[in-house]
């Protein structure tokens, strides 16, 4: 009965490391086993590495599926903070100054929701982004038009229109914004 351990094939007893008496030659053997050994050393540290790298890749995705779920609701939230900032904005200042006491409260009680509103965002991970003053970016802003201001460097924002936002690294709505032109030319 042959030897389980050897590889059954057609070649001959000598190229299979078998002395003319069909006895395995102890060497031949070692140098086998060693091969073998080394073979399947191999398929398990590749195996490792590709656990290794599959959960560094789950652990990747399920963090951005923290910070990036919210993305969607996020933004569509974003109209609701733009429409309390409008609220605000259109409030003239006679009627601030000579309103009742209770109209009072409604433009403060409206304020303070808005921050509010703000800081949960924020909590979640939305930023807003500050532009004004800054050079225009066109992966974070959208030029809406141009303003003649000699005053300031050419492609600088001048004006926010719409603020924009960040969550994480990723942009949630970009600015909109009206940019200057005809100054000198910016650095950069």
């Amino acid at each position: 009965m042959p030897d389980e351990t050897l590889p059954e094939t057609n070649a001959t007893p000598a190229a299979e490391g078998l002395t003319a008496e069909n006895t395995p030659d102890p060497f031949v053997v070692l140098q086998t086993l060693q091969r073998e050994n080394g073979e399947l050393k191999d398929r398990l540290l590749r195996t490792l590495a590709e656990m290794e790298n599959l959960r560094r890749r789950t652990d990747k995705e399920v963090a951005d599926a923290k910070l990036y779920g919210v993305s969607s609701f996020a933004r569509d939230m974003l109209s609701f903070a733009d429409n309390l900032r409008r609220t605000v904005e259109n409030i003239p200042d006679e009627l601030r100054k000579s309103a009742d006491p209770a109209v009072k409260t409604l433009i403060s009680g409206i304020e303070v929701t808005e921050r509010d509103f703000l800081s949960r965002l924020a909590r979640h991970g939305a930023k807003k982004m500050e532009p004004l003053g800054g050079k225009f970016d066109p992966n974070l802003h959208e030029a809406l038009y141009e303003v003649p201001d000699e005053s300031v460097p050419n492609g600088t924002v001048v004006k926010v229109i719409e603020d924009g936002y960040t969550i994480g690294e990723r942009m949630l709505r970009p600015a909109k914004v009206a940019i200057s032109r005809g100054g000198a030319k910016s650095a950069g």
